[in-house]
């Protein structure tokens, strides 16, 4: 599974352009598509380019239900209007108290209407039908057909609309009327009642472009939604299709005000993980007698980790600087993230069964978790390349999410089975064999480590998407922060109590008769009256056992 998710990556690396995003939708009939999420500062650019826009053919299509919302999000995921918009249109609106523009598409009057609620100082940018205030007695229509020379007479001219937005449709353009537009720009409340040219340039495909700087008062998360309110009628299926290229930009480039921080994040994880890494090769190359496999397999695990945020520091910062990821980069970034998963959840297994610590052969249970948790380990992998790399408009981005959310919580849950079935062993042996002091500093142990794991779980899965929908937007990426730093601290804490045994009190084994003597003596002590004794054979057989380990 792992090969056939290796296999994937190229195909994944197509679909998107990151914060550069061309979505094409087919026979599509969501009356509403997320489109994007993105934050926004002081003079951060959204431009829309509405490439091609296919209605049905039967020219029922009511004015005033298609269209385009932009809102201001409190915070990550959370539009600011209501829950009661699933049963309005919104592009219907007539007040809102939150910032929201709208955006609704005419085809009858071949318009784009703009609505504004609460805009302050972002500056609308569109092109509209030009007017000729010289030529009175002309309508509309003698407007749109305007002879080719008046554009190049006009400063504020700008060509026949439908070959600038248009051309770039694989010359499939069959024009109607020639229709000539000028730019026009308008700030804050001046962008309400703005119609927007619309240019049919074939039977039922339309297109228009509009841009919207950010202004000081304005800047925050904002949400881009596509809709099709047709749809939200019962019994009504009204499909479409849609051609769109979003690009989105803060002056220090094309990350989201969230995101900005995290090309350094990242790098400065990665030095704090390197860090722990060689402190812990140091540890295990000065006790190598003391050594397991598994010790090594924590050190392997160490330094995947630090690479994994290496490549991810790297592809972000090129994603800030070009729009989109380099693939070479990407490819690499999600490689080493496969193995960093499979790793963590492997280890931890490994280190809950007591494996080399208390035993070094698994039982058919422990097996059969490792049976589930490794590939539902690739499977959760996928599903995150898969989100990474999928625009947030198509159908399978939800899907993918969820499956990802699944199977994560059931990995997270799984590799508490082996550390549950340790305690309840050591439990048990505590009170049957000559080793008690021992097996009770090895139940203490794994006690401890249980709340670990519980602990890592719920701040890297719980505290951290709380974190994110609470803080201010600029602030979101503290959950980066919090995930990384829980997981560093986990690290650690679980290195210093499975550290090699000479240093370790918790992993001490007995080495000769007076360690099992005295063993035997504190199993007789008042504490621990009526546990019976092994018997000697018994004893010598783990004495062989010990040093083995």
């Amino acid at each position: 599974m792992a090969r056939v998710s290796l296999l994937l990556l190229p195909v994944l690396l197509s679909v998107t352009q990151a914060r550069i995003h061309r979505l094409f939708l087919r026979n599509e009939t969501r009356f509403v598509v997320h489109l994007n999420t993105f934050g926004y500062f002081v003079n951060g650019t959204l431009e829309v380019k509405l490439v091609s826009l296919q209605l049905p053919a039967e020219g029922s299509t009511d004015s005033s239900t298609v269209g385009f919302s932009l809102a201001r999000s409190r915070v990550n995921g959370v539009l600011s209007y209501t829950a009661e918009d699933t049963e309005t249109c919104t592009l219907l609106k007539s007040k809102s108290d939150d910032t929201l523009i709208l955006f609704t598409i005419d085809p009858h009057t071949r318009s784009v209407e703009v609505k504004s609620f609460n805009e302050k100082d972002s500056t609308l940018t569109g092109y509209k039908e030009k007017t000729q205030g010289k030529e009175a007695g002309k309508g509309e229509a003698g407007k749109g057909e305007a002879g080719k020379g008046e554009a190049g007479k006009d400063e504020a001219g700008k060509g026949e609309a439908g070959k600038d937005e248009a051309g770039k449709d694989a010359g499939k353009e069959v024009k109607e009327k020639s229709v000539e537009t000028e730019v026009v720009s308008v700030t804050g409340k001046e962008m309400y009642g703005l119609k927007l040219a619309l240019i049919k340039f074939k039977e039922n495909s339309y297109n228009f472009t509009f841009n919207i700087t950010i202004g000081a008062e304005d800047q925050g998360l904002y949400n881009l939604n596509f809709h099709n309110c047709r749809n939200m009628r019962p019994g009504v299926l009204s499909p479409y299709s849609l051609n769109v290229e979003i690009v989105e930009k803060n002056p220090a480039g094309f990350l989201s005000a969230a995101e900005i921080p995290l090309p350094r994040l990242y790098i400065s994880m990665a030095a704090m993980f390197l860090t722990a890494a060689v402190v812990w090769t140091y540890t295990l190359l000065k006790h190598r007698y003391s050594v397991f496999k598994i010790h090594w397999l924590m050190a392997a695990l160490a330094y995947t980790k630090t690479i994994s945020l290496v490549f991810h520091s790297i592809n972000y910062h090129f994603i800030n600087k070009e729009g989109h990821p380099i693939e070479g980069w990407a490819v690499m970034y999600y490689i080493t993230h496969l193995l960093k998963g499979a790793l963590l959840f492997i280890t931890l297994a490994l280190i809950g069964t007591g494996f080399a610590f208390v035993k070094y052969i698994l039982s058919d249970k422990e097996k059969k978790i490792f049976m589930i948790v490794i590939p539902l380990q690739v499977l959760a992998n996928v599903a995150y390349i898969i989100i990474e790399e999928t625009e947030e408009a198509s159908s399978e981005y939800a899907l993918w999410r969820e499956i990802l959310f699944l199977v994560d919580l059931i990995c997270c849950g799984a590799i508490l089975f082996p550390v549950v079935w340790s305690i309840r062993h050591l439990q048990e042996a505590s009170t049957t064999d000559g080793k008690a002091a021992i097996n009770l500093e090895k139940l203490k142990l794994f006690r401890h480590y249980y709340v670990m794991i519980v602990c890592y779980i719920y701040f890297t899965r719980i505290i951290a998407i709380l974190l994110k929908v609470t803080v201010p937007f600029q602030w979101q990426w503290c959950q980066e922060f919090l995930i990384e730093v829980s997981t560093l601290v986990f690290f650690v804490l679980t290195g210093f109590k499975f550290r090699p045994a000479s240093n370790n009190p918790y992993l001490q084994l007995p080495q000769d008769e007076e360690d099992l003597e005295m063993d035997e003596v504190v199993t007789e002590s008042g504490a621990l009256e009526g546990i019976s004794k092994v018997k000697k054979t018994s004893n010598g057989r783990e004495r062989q056992r010990d040093p083995a380990l």
